[in-house]
């Protein structure tokens, strides 16, 4: 493929998913700093779903298009999705208000059931397109590899300022790890 061809379209399905994979990752790192919405165990295992998804992604444009990484893609969103729909069971009784807040009427972890239900679907007809070519330099390909790591990342460093290296708290109201980090550091 030449520097200014058109990817494929495996490709190209394989950079927009990643793409909302971090738009949903994004969306709730945001919502955690700016709002203030510490994320519950079970919202923390959701991201987890979504990274493992996420790295079966950038996995496949940056070596290629494997059955393992479309297999690992799999798994993290199989996780994830009943993780969400544990959370969606915890809250479905008439007069529950539900955890965190909603976004069009509807609590994240019902919009995370969504994402992998369609990430899912999506992965199945990435599966059977018949040109899974999909390595990709671009730009745009390095970016959104770039994006996704730096999202990881900061995931990762919130949910240690968060939980510390202990269980993170059921209903967290505060930064645990940063209080502990506070006191054996002294400021």
């Amino acid at each position: 493929m030449s520097k200014h061809s058109f990817p494929s379209l495996a490709s190209l399905g394989n950079q927009l998913a990643l793409l909302a994979v971090i738009g949903a990752l994004s969306y709730a790192f945001f919502d955690q700093l700016y709002f203030g919405e510490l994320p519950c165990p079970l919202c923390l295992m959701q991201r987890v779903g979504f990274v493992i998804i996420g790295s079966a992604l950038a996995l496949n444009i940056r070596c290629g298009a494997h059955s393992a990484h479309y297999g690992w893609g799999i798994m993290g969103g199989l996780v994830g999705m009943m993780v969400s729909l544990r959370q969606v069971f915890l809250h479905i009784l008439p007069g529950d208000k539900g955890f965190g807040t909603t976004f069009l009427e509807l609590h994240f972890y019902t919009w995370a059931f969504v994402g992998y239900l369609s990430l899912l679907a999506g992965l199945a007809i990435l599966l059977i397109l018949p040109n899974r070519e999909v390595r990709s330099r671009s730009w745009f390909a390095n970016a959104l590899i770039i994006l996704f790591i730096l999202i990881v990342f900061a995931n990762l460093v919130s949910t240690l300022l968060e939980c510390g290296i202990g269980p993170c708290a059921d209903d967290p109201v505060q930064y645990e790890g940063l209080l502990w980090l506070r006191s054996r550091l002294g400021f």
